[in-house]
C-alpha cells in the first residue's frame, strides 16, 4: 500500500539531507584560515619548472588548480587561471597545476606535455598520477581551486566552474597582505 507523506514532510526531510552534506563536506575538505600541505609530492613529476619545494613557495600567494587535460570543465576555467597567473604573477601569484588523472590516457607524460603546449600553459604544472597531493588536500573534484596566503593558509577554495569575480578579488588581495606583512617584520 502507497502512503502519501506531506509536504512538510518532506521539506524536513530535503533539509535534514542538505545539513548531512554540509556537514560531511565541511568534515572532507579544508576550511578557510586553515593550513594546507603545500603542493609538492615524492612521486611527482613537475612539468613546466623544477620541483617546487617548500622553500620556493614560502611568501608566496599561491593558486594550486587540480585539473586534468580531459576534463571538459577545466578547459573551461583554463582562461581564467592562465589570466591570473600573467596578471597577477609579477604582484607574487604563483599558480601550481595539480594534473590528477581521471583516466588512464591522462597518465601518460607525453599525453599531459602535449596537452600543455596545445592549450598554451606556461605556469608550472606537477603529474599528480599516485593522487599523492589530492590526497593530501581531502580534494574530490575537477576543477578545484585552492587559493593559499603567503604563509600557507587556505583562503579560498571553489570547486567547478564559476566564481570567477570571487577568486580574482581573494587574488588581488593577497599579494598586498603579504607585502604588508614582510614590511611590519622588517621594522
Amino acid at each position: 500500500m502507497f502512503k502519501f507523506v506531506s509536504y512538510r514532510t518532506n521539506l524536513l526531510l530535503g533539509a535534514g539531507i542538505m545539513v548531512l552534506i554540509a556537514t560531511t563536506l565541511s568534515f572532507t575538505h579544508a576550511n578557510a584560515g586553515d593550513m594546507v600541505p603545500d603542493p609538492i609530492s615524492t612521486k611527482a613529476q613537475w612539468l613546466n619548472s623544477p620541483p617546487l619545494t617548500s622553500e620556493k613557495l614560502r611568501g608566496k600567494v599561491v593558486l594550486v588548480e587540480f585539473w586534468t587535460f580531459g576534463c571538459v570543465n577545466c578547459r573551461h576555467t583554463l582562461p581564467y587561471i592562465k589570466t591570473w597567473s600573467d596578471k597577477y604573477g609579477t604582484d607574487g601569484l604563483l599558480v601550481v597545476g595539480v594534473h590528477t588523472p581521471e583516466f588512464p590516457y591522462e597518465k601518460d607524460r607525453g599525453n599531459v606535455e602535449r596537452a600543455i603546449r596545445n592549450l598554451g600553459i606556461t605556469y608550472p604544472v606537477v603529474m599528480d598520477n599516485q593522487y599523492e597531493i589530492w590526497n593530501a588536500y581531502k580534494n574530490r573534484y575537477w576543477p578545484a581551486q585552492y587559493l593559499l596566503d603567503a604563509q600557507g593558509r587556505l583562503r579560498h577554495k571553489h570547486f567547478g566552474e564559476g566564481a570567477y569575480q570571487e577568486t580574482e578579488r581573494m587574488i588581488q588581495t593577497l599579494p598586498a597582505e603579504a607585502q604588508q606583512g614582510s614590511t611590519a617584520t622588517k621594522r
